[in-house]
């Protein structure tokens, strides 16, 4: 009995956070409600952590993150905006502060998409988007702006 129960609160989760099929006996609408809901909590918690990237999107932030992250379980709130500042560089849709924070984080740590940020210890140069930042002795420094 409460291997079902787990089994069934796993598919809702599934259906809620990462793009899975809505399990049998749940009403539609509702759960689709509560997906977009927690999309837009999940946008709002990643622009707390990426703030530049937010901003530089400006009124297209949530739609940008809800389409990038719908059907994507969350590696939390850094992890996500990181991974979306990177896909956006590659498409070449990275806004400049976007990029100039995406510079500056990968000046500051390494991640590899995989395995959480870990600070660097030595100094770091990194580009982002034209962006240019450093990092020594453990302060970050933009070096060059991103085109405008």
């Amino acid at each position: 009995m409460s291997g079902d129960l787990a089994a069934r609160q796993a598919e809702l989760v599934a259906a809620l956070v990462a793009g899975g099929p809505l399990p049998p006996g749940f009403a539609p609408a509702p759960v689709e409600a509560a997906r977009r809901a927690l999309l837009r909590k999940r946008a709002a918690d990643v622009a707390r952590h990426w703030p530049l990237l937010a901003a530089g999107l400006g009124a297209h932030w949530p739609a940008t993150f809800t389409t990038w992250a719908d059907g994507r379980p969350s590696n939390g709130s850094l992890r996500d905006g990181w991974d979306l500042a990177r896909e956006l560089r590659d498409r070449g849709t990275l806004p400049p502060l976007g990029a100039e924070e995406l510079a500056a984080r990968a000046a500051a740590s390494r991640y590899d998409g995989h395995r959480p940020p870990r600070p660097r210890r030595m100094p770091a140069v990194a580009r982002a988007g034209g962006a240019v930042a450093a990092q020594f002795a453990g302060r970050v420094r933009l070096l060059r702006p991103a085109p405008r």
